[in-house]
């Protein structure tokens, strides 16, 4: 393809991703929904990428720095810490709505933070006891988030933290419908636009750390890390760096969640959250940066698109099989149907796999 082609086609791109939730708002609110969804879903898979596609760190934790970022918005920016504490209200009698220049980079610090907390512990494991270690940290992450309560109750425990603020930057309100003219933008095409311009800035991000010294150390550790270290890679500091950049994604996906749904609870931060997340990037191609989107964007809308097949086969069946069950199942096969036909993901890196073209000669 050509340089004009090439522009061509990202022009075209640009307007479709423009233009998407208006078309999709001729069908109702619930698909722009879906969508913003899904541009989040695709924010952490470009986290998770990180750890699992370039350092080959197999981390089945990591919605709990999904978590983390969520409930810092959540403490932050809603009245929780206000009516809980006195000596808070005191100091802020007119609530807590930090802004977001400030909610944004100490949710992604406090990620990161965490990521290097795991990472510490973790740096000489491999494969399935790393796969084990990262689980038990993402589930104690969410055990701590459900009974966090008492003595003092900071998380509100399993009744979840309500009433957070809407995003807003210089005044302008993501949470209130902006009207141009005759024409009206509901809050989830405007919190569209935002997850888009930052899926966008993510994807860059991620395309130069790939490009840079720091991904190439991080691929030579993943495919071979005693060879990486022999060849003068700080493998210890670069498995953390790896950790702490995967994590900060996790941490603003999470404050922007937070401020999209309004209300969060310890079950949105299951294990299957994480084993999501992990599939999203294996599906899409470990390491490779369209195939991991690709991934996230069919794996997030797969369960929404597959709720209109379970329900008529429900009713076929008399109502004896749960829609939600037969949803699960229909996904399973799915990704089962996708991996037997496509093992290395459905757009893998070209490079990734390759065998030498020729034998060397002797």
């Amino acid at each position: 393809m050509t340089q004009h082609n090439k522009f061509i086609v990202m022009i075209a791109a640009a307007l479709g991703l423009l233009i998407l939730p208006h078309v999709a708002l001729y069908f109702g609110q619930g698909w722009v929904r879906i969508i913003d969804l899904a541009l989040l879903y695709v924010l952490l898979a470009l986290g998770l990428n990180i750890v699992v596609g370039y350092a080959g760190l197999l981390d089945l934790g990591y919605v709990a720095f999904y978590a983390v970022g969520a409930y810092m918005m959540a403490l932050l920016a809603s009245p929780h810490l206000w009516e809980t504490f006195p000596a808070i209200a005191a100091m802020f009698p007119n609530g807590l709505h930090t802004p977001i220049w400030v909610v944004v980079p100490l949710a992604a610090g406090l990620a990161a933070i965490a990521g290097v907390i795991l990472g510490t512990p973790v740096l000489r494991l491999r494969g399935d006891y790393l796969a084990i270690v990262t689980l038990g940290f993402g589930e104690i992450i969410r055990v701590f988030m459900n009974n966090l309560e008492h003595p003092v109750n900071i998380t509100n425990g399993p009744r979840g933290i309500s009433a957070i603020d809407s995003m807003r930057i210089f005044g302008f309100d993501f949470g209130k419908a902006l009207t141009i003219g005759d024409y009206r933008l509901p809050p989830v095409v405007l919190y569209y636009y935002l997850f888009l311009l930052l899926v966008v800035a993510s994807i860059i991000i991620c395309h130069r750390l790939e490009t840079s010294r720091i991904g190439r150390a991080w691929m030579a550790i993943r495919e071979d890390d005693v060879a990486a270290k022999a060849m003068g890679i700080n493998v210890r500091n670069m498995k953390l760096l790896a950790f702490a950049m995967g994590a900060t994604f996790g941490g603003v996906a999470g404050a922007m969640f937070a401020s999209f749904q309004g209300f969060i609870s310890p079950e949105s931060f299951g294990l299957m959250e994480s084993i999501m997340l992990v599939a999203m990037v294996v599906l899409g191609g470990l390491g490779h940066l369209p195939g991991v989107i690709l991934g996230a964007l069919l794996l997030a809308a797969l369960p929404e698109v597959l709720r209109y097949v379970a329900g008529p086969l429900q009713n076929m069946t008399g109502g004896r099989l749960d829609a939600a069950i037969l949803r699960q199942l229909l996904i399973a096969l799915a990704m089962i149907t996708i991996m037997l036909i496509r093992p290395r993901g459905l757009w893998p890196a070209r490079e990734h796999g390759k065998a030498a073209p020729n034998p060397v000669a002797k």
